[in-house]
């Protein structure tokens, strides 16, 4: 029974993986995309947008320090899915960085910072991972209705789909059953991570 449960979850998580990678292809796909004409310094409403993706982008990075500092303190399974999520982080990174050179704009932006900065435990680890990944899925879909070129604005909504995709293999890594880790209906970042007990090892 347990091992038919534990490869329940891991199909769960491989198929959410792969709705993830998904995502991010049709992200990278949008990112190079962009009305030509005019650049940000002369168009006020891609400077607009670029202000946006860069507020996303600094996020971004924040986003990575945040699994670099979290792998110390998880193994096994959960050490593999911030794997996973860290490499994806760095794709995020890309596509805004060619959706803000495709608008003429400039990058500027810089990772933030988080609490606590060097987590202790698996369970420290993973509820920074959490907070950080609900910011970033709040101020992503934010900024998708906001931005004024198509492009820039489909890339904040696929930013936002995947760290929904994140939160909810977070909500199972964490102990949470499958039901309770399925997204809410228009998830905005605004959920609380599970009270339950991490299980050890995974």
């Amino acid at each position: 029974m347990e091992s038919r449960s534990v490869g329940g979850r891991r199909g769960i998580h491989r198929a959410v993986l792969f709705f993830a990678l998904l995502v991010m292809a049709l992200a990278l796909a949008s990112a190079g995309c962009g009305k030509s004409g005019k650049g940000a310094s002369t168009d006020s409403e891609k400077a607009a947008d670029v202000e946006l993706l860069n507020g996303l982008l600094s996020h971004e990075l924040t986003l990575l320090d945040a699994y670099a500092a979290a792998e110390a303190a998880l193994g096994g399974q959960a050490l593999a899915v911030a794997g996973e999520f860290r490499g994806q982080g760095l794709a995020h990174v890309d596509a805004i960085e060619k959706a803000i050179r495709g608008l003429g704009g400039r990058t500027d932006a810089e990772a933030g910072s988080f609490e606590p900065p060097h987590p202790r435990s698996r369970r420290e680890a993973l509820d920074l991972l959490y907070a950080e990944e609900s910011a970033a899925l709040g101020l992503a879909g934010e900024a998708a209705p906001r931005m004024e070129e198509a492009a820039p604005s489909n890339l904040a909504v696929a930013l936002a789909a995947n760290h929904a995709a994140h939160l909810a293999v977070l909500r199972q890594t964490l102990g949470e059953p499958l039901v309770g880790a399925v997204p809410a209906p228009l998830e905005t970042g605004s959920v609380p991570p599970p009270d339950s007990p991490p299980e050890e090892g995974g």
